[in-house]
């Protein structure tokens, strides 16, 4: 029996590798993730509620994050939790003493991957997007192998440690047929800002959801973010509804993967932050989409431009994002939603399906080399 830990940010590939894992049925498994959905939300993240629903071992650190605007509130706190999450990981692989670390990025596997190779154990990290984050280019100095979603990632890592293997896509995913919907039927809309949702879009979408009913369904996930109250705030914009506009909206904070799945099989149109996950599931499905990056960093921007330079999304700047933008966009885009479809099939060829199985060889690689 193999000994794993996953550890990371980023949960979606995390998922599609560990239920692979399981398959194999000769992995012990142990995720170190988050408590809580953010800093100085008390909401409970998503691993946290998820993996050990999977029969999953899951602990939590308390790992600190450089905020890239100095706040002295959040600053401090932040600073003090670095050491307090290395001594926290370094306890826990202790512990479980695996056989090999994969980590999915993101601050708070600085200290798991830092900890783990002061301890001598294994490490391969996965970026998920085109240009590296801060996290993964300090722990790639210690990780054996650095494998990557897409190609173009390759030269801003050490060509020595760097490997393409895709980014992994849950299997769920994977099994989504492309059948063509009803003709005629009401268009489908989906938004999505990921596990934490986002509160800038929340707030259009829920000051313009009356309008967007009349013409569409709208499917949205909101995030788990506490602070913001998004979910009951739209919840209650929900309930002044008449009925038949109250039946086209479908309103959660989370959807797990098999939900996902079902959603973007029927959606027509997803409108999203651009995070690497969401943008390489829209190119594997051709789906068009409307992203809205975050401002902060260039990160998400980079990645939506893979999407646009073959015709299968739009980008709606955050700083440009109004109730009146919003729906122009939408209007604009359905408007040629064959044109996009046709178009954006060229997205495909962006992907590689066998991701997980890649990824998963990468570790095993790694785990024999020790």
């Amino acid at each position: 029996m193999k000994s794993i830990i996953v550890t990371g940010g980023h949960l979606t590939p995390a998922l599609a590798v560990i239920k692979k894992l399981q398959e194999e049925g000769s992995w012990q498994i142990l995720f170190i993730g988050r408590k809580h959905t953010m800093e100085g939300d008390r909401g409970l993240s998503v691993e946290s509620q998820i993996i050990p629903k999977l029969g999953i071992d899951f602990t939590s650190i308390s790992a600190g994050r450089i905020q890239r605007r100095f706040a002295i509130r959040y600053f401090l706190p932040a600073i003090l939790k670095i050491p307090l999450g290395f001594f926290q990981s370094f306890y826990y692989i202790e512990k479980f003493h695996p056989d090999v670390i994969l980590s999915f990025g993101g601050y708070l596997a600085v200290p798991v991957v830092l900890a783990g190779w002061l301890l001598g154990i294994p490490i391969i990290t996965h970026e998920q997007s085109v240009l590296p984050g801060l996290a993964t280019r300090f722990i790639s100095l210690f990780a054996k192998k650095v494998a990557v979603s897409w190609k173009e990632t390759l030269k801003y890592l050490s060509k020595k440690k760097s490997i393409f293997t895709g980014n992994p896509i849950r299997g769920e995913i994977l099994k989504i047929t492309h059948t063509p919907c009803p003709v005629p039927h009401t268009p489908t809309i989906y938004i999505t800002g990921g596990n934490q949702g986002a509160h800038v879009i929340n707030e259009v979408v829920r000051k313009c959801l009356p309008e967007l009913l009349k013409k569409y369904r709208i499917i949205h996930q909101c995030g788990m973010v506490g602070y913001y109250q998004d979910w009951e705030k739209l919840d209650a914009g929900r309930c002044t509804l008449d009925a038949n506009l109250k039946k086209r909206y479908r309103l959660q904070r989370w959807f797990d993967s098999q939900e996902a799945a079902d959603i973007l099989t029927k959606a027509d149109l997803v409108i999203s932050r651009a995070g690497a996950n969401i943008v390489y599931e829209l190119a594997f499905l051709g789906k068009p989409a409307i992203f809205i990056p975050l401002p902060s960093g260039r990160e998400q921007l980079i990645n939506a431009k893979k999407l646009v330079r073959v015709g299968l999304a739009e980008i709606l700047p955050q700083s440009k994002l109004t109730i009146k933008s919003l729906i122009l966009s939408i209007e604009s885009l359905m408007r040629n939603l064959g044109k996009y479809q046709k178009e954006g099939k060229q997205a495909e060829k962006l992907v590689r399906p066998d991701a997980v199985e890649k990824l998963i060889g990468e570790v095993k690689k790694c785990l024999k080399e020790g």
